[in-house]
């Protein structure tokens, strides 16, 4: 049975999404050093076998490392899903460049390897990235965030169009803001989802049997507020919240 892998095993989302398609299958969780996943949610799911490696996103020399090893433990590689990130913080990122790098390297950088590595090492199946309504334009109150939201969006694209046609697909998730750990004491915005939503609508992609690399916008009704958002006058625009 083909391997599964999550990069970001301990994140919300990527533990929903895992849990719906892990039943018979060998599951590898990524992990930073020195944390714990709920290996047991993923045996009550019906995974086959569950292996807990490590994985740094900032150490950008290790990553190939750990998608070889993530292949050896699993077997052939069929679905991966790339869901570690970190929210950061904006106020402090905006006087702290150390702390600006650190968002933009999770974020975007390790995103971008981790990407590219397993692009190189699957021969079928899905990827799955999860890219935000925040990189669709960046806003005042979060645009360092918002920023590596955009660029890996913008990467995801072109790689979906270097996989198209082909038996490997990039599946881009586009949420809204999501309500969850990452977010605990923000106010929710309009066409807010939670975790198990978002998993639920890449998980219908995937089973869906369609192959291809595509982006969902989750809600599907977010496509219309970005399209409004694009609208909205610059001067209006600076003073939005988050």
């Amino acid at each position: 049975m083909s391997g599964l892998v999550i990069f970001g095993g301990r994140s919300e989302i990527g533990t929903e999404l895992g849990t719906l398609l892990c039943a018979g299958r060998p599951v590898v969780l990524a992990v930073r050093p020195g944390t714990t996943p709920d290996v047991a949610r993923f045996e009550r799911a019906g995974a086959s076998a569950v292996h807990v490696i490590d994985f740094d996103a900032l150490e950008s020399q290790t990553h190939a490392a750990a998608v070889a090893q993530a292949q050896e433990l699993a077997g052939p590689l069929h679905t991966a899903i790339v869901a570690f990130g970190i929210l950061g913080d904006q106020e402090r990122a905006q006087t702290n460049p150390e702390h600006a790098r650190e968002i933009a390297t999770v974020d975007y950088t390790a995103q971008v390897s981790v990407l590219t590595l397993l692009t190189n090492t699957m021969d079928r199946g899905h990827i799955v990235a999860f890219s935000s309504i925040a990189g669709w334009r960046a806003r005042r109150a979060n645009y360092v965030y918002g920023s590596t939201k955009a660029g890996l969006d913008a990467f995801c694209q072109g790689l979906a169009d270097r996989l198209h046609g082909g038996p490997l697909a990039l599946i881009t998730a586009r949420p809204g803001f999501v309500i969850g750990s990452m977010t605990a004491g923000m106010s929710p915005a309009p066409l807010s989802v939670d975790a198990p939503t978002v998993a639920a609508a890449v998980a219908r992609e995937i089973r869906s049997g369609s192959g291809r690399s595509t982006t969902l916008w989750i809600p599907g009704r977010l496509r219309l507020l970005a399209w409004v958002m694009r609208c909205v006058p610059r001067p209006l625009w600076r003073r939005m919240p988050r």
